[in-house]
């Protein structure tokens, strides 16, 4: 059994040469998927970013640790209230 996929362009070749009615683009639905689709590429590269960070941070630890060095891990300062 063979599946081929139609393009618009081989519809002329499978309707004997007769061209038939192109099917209506719905362009609201296409707008969707494409907000959709920015959005989950949004998220994608924010995850990505945050991900390097937290590597960046573990790496720096891990050569701290490696060097034999003591108290490697980053101390938080509270500012001071003038």
């Amino acid at each position: 059994m063979f599946i081929s996929i139609l393009h618009s362009r081989d519809r002329q070749m499978t309707n004997g040469g007769r061209a038939g009615p192109e099917p209506p683009d719905n362009q609201g639905n296409r707008n969707v998927e494409n907000a959709v689709m920015l959005g989950f590429f949004v998220v994608l590269v924010a995850a990505g970013i945050w991900l390097l960070g937290t590597m960046a941070d573990v790496r720096k630890v891990q050569d701290c640790a490696a060097q034999g060095r003591r108290n490697c891990a980053t101390i938080e300062v509270p500012d001071r209230a003038r």
